[in-house]
């Protein structure tokens, strides 16, 4: 696809996505995704009450690791990517490597506005500190006169609409970059609770931020931030579903992550939140500063995400018109699209929320869809992929999978949240090479 043509669809898919928002909106897309249970059982109920919370701005920033991301998708300047939205980080850090097309879905109307904020951000602003400044910083009043000015003009109607709505004490909801947007949204204020509770019992995450070496780092979390987990009222908190949503984790995904009844979600957070503050330098790992910091490193850039860095500026200018942002789910718009039209599909940890037909429904359009050695990542909070065990003999044969890569991806993933992240090749890797050595020929 050709920038002009990239910037034609683009700005098409702005006014189809308005449209569709209203035919089929975002607590219908919602129910469809996560309810599986009738809604007087409990389990129903605690899905219903899911679906509600997430309905409105959740994430501010995603958190799967780009990094782990890319070394799994083996992405090139011939790469046709559909990848979830969410905070559209991770759209924005695929454009470093010049892929040909990246379509971003989103259940979530707020994450799809904020997804194309980014896009034309990176496109209109006038430099890369007034860029860095809105993405970076996120709570300067300099951010909300250059939306005003340099944005604001360039924005569909729907995610224009959606900014310049009011938000309770906020005023428009474009005024979160002048508040810290990182601190809001569902995940933003979970965080911060999460501060307020550390607090309480007297401990302060920021300190990990001071520390010099990865010991450091292990000796101030087991003093500080480790103990908390023992407390009574914390045990009590983790082992309740609601008390995660803030994380984006429904109750399907709440039972892969306890992995058990026999087993306390307070040790298994406890250790994922270790993980986070010890296996990785403190000095650039962004997830850490978030939530510990609640926000990147100012003042020497390092421990920021690939697209905030001003080495990749120009690249992302170059080649944000490539991104089409889309208001629907995976399935919905795989199901919209040509045979062999795509190579690589970033399913976040959407295999958690789904049932054995829902994925068999999603993978047969994978298929259909996919060129021959597409690869496809997602995250699990737990171990194990659900597809092993979920999809029809015949039709997960059709892909390769090696269960040990999981282990070592989950390893250099820096958000350490989940349990697993996998990799499926369809046709397997000689098919991969194939299909990139054809691509490379007809290029």
């Amino acid at each position: 696809m050709s920038a002009e043509q990239a910037t034609t669809d683009n700005n098409d898919v702005a006014k189809t996505d308005a449209d569709t928002m209203v035919e089929k909106p975002n607590a219908k897309l919602l129910k469809e995704a996560v309810h599986d249970h009738k809604a007087l059982s409990k389990k129903g109920f605690l899905e219903r009450l899911f679906t509600l919370s997430f309905r409105g701005f959740v994430y501010p920033q995603i958190w799967e690791d780009p990094e782990v991301d890319l070394e799994g998708l083996k992405l090139d300047e011939h790469s046709r990517i559909m990848t979830i939205a969410s905070g559209g980080c991770n759209v924005m850090n695929y454009l470093t490597e010049k892929p040909q097309r990246v379509a971003a879905i989103d259940l979530n109307p707020a994450h799809v506005a904020l997804t194309r904020l980014k896009i034309a951000a990176i496109k209109h602003l006038p430099d890369y500190e007034s860029f860095f400044a809105f993405f970076g910083h996120a709570d300067e009043k300099k951010n909300i006169e250059n939306y005003d000015k340099y944005i604001a003009p360039h924005l569909d109607k729907f995610s224009k609409d959606y900014w310049e709505g009011w938000s309770p004490f906020r005023g428009r909801r474009i005024n979160y970059f002048r508040k810290n947007i990182y601190q809001f949204g569902l995940l933003g204020r979970f965080i911060s609770v999460v501060h307020i509770l550390a607090k309480i019992y007297g401990e302060d995450p920021r300190e990990i931020l001071t520390a010099k070496t990865i010991k450091e780092q292990g000796e101030i979390f087991d003093r500080t931030l480790g103990p908390i987990f023992d407390k009574k009222f914390v045990r009590f908190i983790c082992n309740m579903p609601p008390a995660l949503y803030g994380l984006g984790i429904p109750p399907s995904q709440f039972d892969e992550l306890r992995g058990g009844e026999e087993n306390d979600m307070a040790d298994i957070l406890r250790a994922r939140l270790r993980r986070l503050a010890v296996d990785f330098p403190i000095e650039d790992n962004y997830f850490a500063w978030q939530a510990f910091g609640r926000g990147y490193d100012r003042a020497y850039k390092r421990a920021i995400p690939r697209y905030l860095a001003e080495k990749n500026y120009e690249t992302l200018k170059a080649n944000a018109d490539k991104v089409e942002v889309h208001h629907t789910s995976i399935t919905g718009f795989l199901e919209s699209q040509p045979p062999g039209s795509l190579d690589c599909y970033v399913f976040l940890d959407a295999q958690d929320w789904m049932n054995a037909q829902q994925l068999n429904e999603l993978w047969n359009e994978v298929v259909r869809t996919a060129e021959p050695g597409a690869r496809i990542i997602f995250r699990t909070a737990g171990d194990e992929s659900p597809l092993e065990e979920a999809l029809e003999k015949d039709l997960l044969a059709k892909f390769h999978y090696d269960p040990s890569a999981s282990v070592e991806a989950v390893k250099k993933d820096r958000s350490s949240i989940y349990g697993g992240f996998h990799v499926y090749t369809l046709g397997g890797e000689v098919a991969a090479q194939k299909a990139k050595n054809a691509r490379a020929k007809k290029a």
